[in-house]
């Protein structure tokens, strides 16, 4: 019979100082702009920053004894054993890096593509790396190429097209948090194979509410739920879960690739042609090793 492993959301909430709670404000920071981009996964900074077991174990905690507590014994102790401050700091930072950014990046896509790309892509290459250090080989052979086997397969679904109705905003915030927890798997991403990016950025952009309200609700519900999972899952196939979880990233690289035309990834010359734009080789390449200094930095705060 197996043994869980205890994770750092198992036990009462870790003491923090105050450059602890703001380390922590810089990563909630680092994942909101993370999943501000269909591609990259707040739950991959969460990973290398040394993070994500005590953020899926404080979450797979939540539960209706919850409102007990807090009524029962006040919100002092209800905030205290549930960890919150925890997932409040963290939510501080991608509040204020989605509200700060999402204008910025709607237009960084819009009019320079391949260096907001190329930053991610080289910040998710760093972490694959980073990441399949800490693994077994065998680990990495097997469960590994599973997961890049699932990434090629994900890769393969078309965009949706066309007006979404509201409960499919339900549906997609469900789908997008789970995958915002699993490292590698980008919430936005699927948003963007459902047809709901755009629709989303630009109604909140826009300061119509009802569409990111859905949205929102529909990702408490996947929160609450997936978590639990995953925190069985981590505590019981951690080593196996993770070699995937690094194959996976590694397979999402195809969809960073920062040029691309008609769908595929192409050479800079062959982007230039199909699509007319300069394919501004030596910013693109600056733009990826900044995206692996982040990530080198954002490991430091582990």
């Amino acid at each position: 019979m197996s043994r869980q492993r205890a994770s750092p959301g198992d036990g009462p909430a870790p003491r923090r100082g105050g450059l602890a709670w703001a380390a922590l404000v810089l990563r909630g920071v680092a994942m909101g702009l993370a999943e501000l981009v269909p591609g990259v996964s707040g739950g991959t900074i969460a990973f290398v920053t040394g993070i994500y077991e005590e953020l899926v174990g404080t979450l797979a905690r939540l539960r209706p004894a919850a409102l007990a507590m807090l009524f029962r014994d006040g919100p002092g102790a209800c905030w205290r054993h549930y960890n919150l401050g925890f997932l409040a700091a963290l939510g501080v930072g991608m509040a204020a890096a989605v509200v700060t950014f999402a204008r910025v990046f709607e237009y960084l896509l819009d009019h320079v593509p391949t260096l907001v790309w190329a930053f991610f892509f080289g910040l998710i290459a760093a972490s694959v790396a980073q990441i399949g250090r800490g693994r077994r080989p065998a680990d990495l052979i097997g469960f590994g190429a599973v997961g890049l086997g699932a990434a090629a397969a994900l890769l393969t679904l078309g965009v949706g097209t066309g007006p979404a109705p509201l409960w499919m905003f339900f549906v997609g915030g469900v789908i997008a948090v789970s995958a915002w927890l699993l490292p590698a798997v980008s919430g936005s991403f699927l948003l963007l194979v459902l047809g709901l990016y755009e629709p989303v950025l630009r109604a909140f952009n826009a300061g119509e509410w009802l569409v990111p309200g859905v949205l929102a609700l529909g990702c408490l519900v996947g929160l609450l739920a997936f978590s639990r999972l995953l925190h069985w899952l981590l505590g019981r196939i951690r080593e196996p879960l993770l070699a995937g979880l690094t194959g996976f990233m590694a397979g999402s690289l195809y969809r960073l690739w920062p040029w691309r035309a008609d769908g595929g990834v192409v050479a800079p010359a062959a982007y230039e042609a199909a699509t007319g734009q300069p394919a501004m080789l030596l910013a693109t390449l600056g733009a990826a090793a900044l995206g692996v200094a982040a990530l080198w930095l954002l490991s430091r705060l582990e």
